[in-house]
């Protein structure tokens, strides 16, 4: 199909394909199902199955999966078929309702953190009609949730789902209480900017720590990195191009809204970024976005990389999650309008949203905790480990006036009450960008800076859906019960910018000097992954999930501990890999280049005694040192990996990964990074990263 707009949603089975094929009264139940969380009868499920299955065996499918996110990070699928035997040695395509409904994977090879026993295997997938079903490489996938036999979440879909369940019983409280009668459901919207890199798979391919880790282990600094700036909003290679034009038509394909596409900072370096969504649904486009890069990457010759930091000296990759309210009539809650009612309105979710940050800036941090990304957070290049709220010039002067019951210049010369003095509307453009803060209001939407480009943004949604939720929970407690709603509101209003009011910042968040003011102001510091995960079992955290009932205690311990443990096999498998990288590649490489070398001096000295070899020399004598130096780094990073093995408790394990096995990786890294840089580029067993980041031309 050359024309996009046929090609956009045409393997969806979209509402307006249901529109097409089901019953008038079929499509108004499942629509009543996708906008207000009503639950499908089974004739109805039996209904929509059959429409579904004609449509994607239309669309070329023989299989059917029910499409899921355990709790890896990634998606997985079974496929079945929808052939059926007659009995008389034919065959027909069939699907069921109880199929589209329910499936049965097995649950015991996925983690669960201690919620299942490995002997138990029973798992269920159920249909999420929330996020379209789709069909690609001729099967019929069918968004899911993951629990298991015992009714436990073993997916990042499940508790999604409650934290928007929580969100809109909570918003909709608050908008009754501001006269809104219309509004029937609310929503969060995510959008998920997603960087990447691009490097040649046969480069690719002789490096075994991007092979078995996403990132390099080793590699001295290329010549030219990023520092002419040379790189960003530059023009596209002929060879990317064409990888993302293929890209975003397969995204098109599938409902995925894939709308600005350009060259990042560091070079191989490229950012994708969609159309708002439903969370739920932008989550779902997201992992499709990322399968999708490292699928037709390969048919370019390339490889899409996702880690955070594949490549040290140059700019790691993020995923903005931008984040916003919004009613099924079409009204943007973070967005603020012309009258005094809307502006207090707007007010109202503006204050959740810095009390959530404010007292769930740990669960923040955790949510997008890993190894990966602790190289990318305070980097420079990413915002700092320490949540903050950037809010702009205008409308930090607008809370301050709130907060001291003073005259604001935009509003009048009485004092600024909520819901009288008349707010100023803010063009969504109203302050600049600020690259250098974790959350950042940016006109209607809060651009949350800090997941990581291989996470799932599910995690960072859960935490936003929850703790706004529980934000406006109290909120509405509040002002349901005054006798005087104006009063009320606007001390409500008054009383939480001044207490929450520390986690305004809108300075440079790569200055040392914020460091130190943030620690003044009592704002967390959760530099690495070790540090911030004790941080999700506390008290508050515990209470804000149940009392939501977005996850039990039992859920979110398992969950901890999968954390804990996801990070030790990250550094512990970097760590065997470097290991094996220097003992069987690197040192024998040099030992043989260095004896190159020597020999050669010695030839050259024999010609007699006037001849130089100073040079020959001098390398000899370095590279003999990195070598002792090397081989006992190694040496000790193994014996840590062994000493590794002894230690039973999963925060013990995660810290020991940290100080011992992490330190003596950086330690080892120095000594090869250096070596590099002596001996001969044909001795040398790796690509470089020259080689590397310009190998896309």
């Amino acid at each position: 199909m050359s024309n996009t707009t046929e090609l956009f949603g045409s393997m969806v089975f979209s509402e307006a394909v249901m529109q097409a094929r089901l019953p008038h009264a079929t499509y108004k139940e499942v629509i009543r199902s996708i906008h207000h969380d009503k639950r499908l009868t089974p004739e109805i499920a039996t209904v929509v199955a059959t429409a579904m299955k004609n449509w994607a065996v239309e669309k070329g499918a023989t299989h059917f999966t029910h499409w899921f996110q355990p709790m890896t990070g990634v998606t997985a699928e079974k496929h079945d078929s929808f052939i059926h035997p007659t009995g008389d040695g034919r065959a027909i395509m069939e699907f069921s309702g109880k199929e589209l409904i329910q499936g049965e994977p097995d649950a015991s090879s996925f983690p669960s953190g201690g919620l299942r026993a490995t002997f138990e295997a029973r798992g269920y997938t159920a249909w999420d009609p929330t996020s379209y079903a789709f069909v690609k490489d001729g099967v019929l996938y069918i968004p899911t949730a993951f629990v298991s036999y015992t009714g436990e979440a073993l997916d990042k879909k499940t508790p999604l789902l409650r934290s928007m369940q929580a969100l809109n019983k909570q918003a909709l409280r608050i908008l009754r209480l501001f006269g809104d009668t219309e509004t029937t459901s609310v929503r969060a919207t995510a959008g998920a900017e997603q960087e990447y890199f691009l490097v040649d798979k046969s480069v690719y391919d002789r490096r075994k720590d991007l092979i078995y880790t996403g990132r390099t282990l080793f590699g001295a600094r290329p010549p030219k990195g990023q520092e002419l700036d040379d790189h960003y909003f530059g023009a596209i290679k002929p060879r990317v191009a064409a990888f993302m034009k293929e890209l975003n038509e397969e995204l098109w394909k599938l409902g995925v809204v894939a709308k600005t596409e350009h060259n990042e900072v560091a070079p191989a370096q490229h950012e994708l970024a969609p159309l708002f969504s439903t969370v739920n649904i932008a989550a779902d486009h997201n992992q499709l976005t990322m399968e999708m890069m490292r699928t037709i990457a390969k048919r370019h010759g390339m490889e899409c990389l996702l880690h955070e930091k594949p490549f040290a000296g140059v700019n790691g990759s993020g995923k903005h999650n931008n984040w916003s309210v919004a009613t099924d009539t079409g009204e943007n809650l973070l967005e603020p309008g012309d009258t005094p009612a809307e502006n207090a309105q707007f007010l109202v979710f503006l204050c959740a949203v810095l009390k959530a940050v404010n007292e769930y800036q740990d669960l923040l941090r955790i949510s997008v905790a890993s190894a990966g990304n602790d190289h990318r957070l305070g980097a420079n290049e990413a915002p700092p480990a320490i949540l903050s709220v950037y809010v702009g010039d205008e409308l930090e002067a607008v809370l301050n006036a709130i907060m001291h019951d003073e005259s604001y210049s935009g509003g009048g010369k009485e004092p600024f009450k909520v819901g009288v003095s008349v707010l100023p509307r803010f063009p969504k453009d109203t302050t600049d960008r600020n690259r250098t803060s974790s959350f950042a209001f940016t006109g209607n939407k809060f651009e949350f800076r800090m997941p990581g480009s291989s996470q799932s943004i599910s995690e960072a949604n859960i935490v936003l859906n929850t703790a706004v939720a529980e934000e406006l929970r109290r909120f509405a407690d509040r002002l349901e019960a005054a006798d005087d709603f104006d009063a009320e509101l606007h001390d409500l209003i008054r009383e939480t910018v001044k207490e929450n009011i520390r986690i305004v910042f809108n300075g440079n968040g790569y200055d040392e000097s914020w460091v130190k003011e943030a620690e003044k102001r009592g704002l967390l510091n959760l530099r690495t992954t070790p540090e911030a995960l004790p941080h999700y079992l506390a008290e508050k955290n515990i209470q804000l999930f149940e009392g939501n009932k977005v996850l039990s205690e039992v859920e979110m311990r398992a969950r901890y501990e999968m954390m804990q443990e996801n990070y030790a096999k990250t550094i512990r498998i970097e760590a065997m890999t470097m290991s094996d990288m220097v003992r069987k590649d690197i040192l024998p490489a040099v030992s043989l280049y260095g004896g190159k070398v020597a020999k050669a001096a010695a030839a050259k000295a024999a010609l007699g005694a006037d001849i130089d070899v100073s040079y020959e020399k001098a390398s000899v004598k370095r590279l003999a040192e990195l070598t002792a130096m090397t081989a006992g780094a190694a040496d000790e990073l193994d014996d840590a990996i062994a000493q590794s093995a002894d230690i039973a408790s999963c925060e013990e394990l995660s810290n020991f990964c940290r100080d011992k096995i992490f330190a003596t990786m950086s330690e080892l890294r120095i000594y090869v990074d250096e070596m590099e840089t002596i001996a001969g580029a044909k001795c040398w067993p790796y690509p470089t990263y020259g080689e590397m980041l310009f190998s896309v031309r």
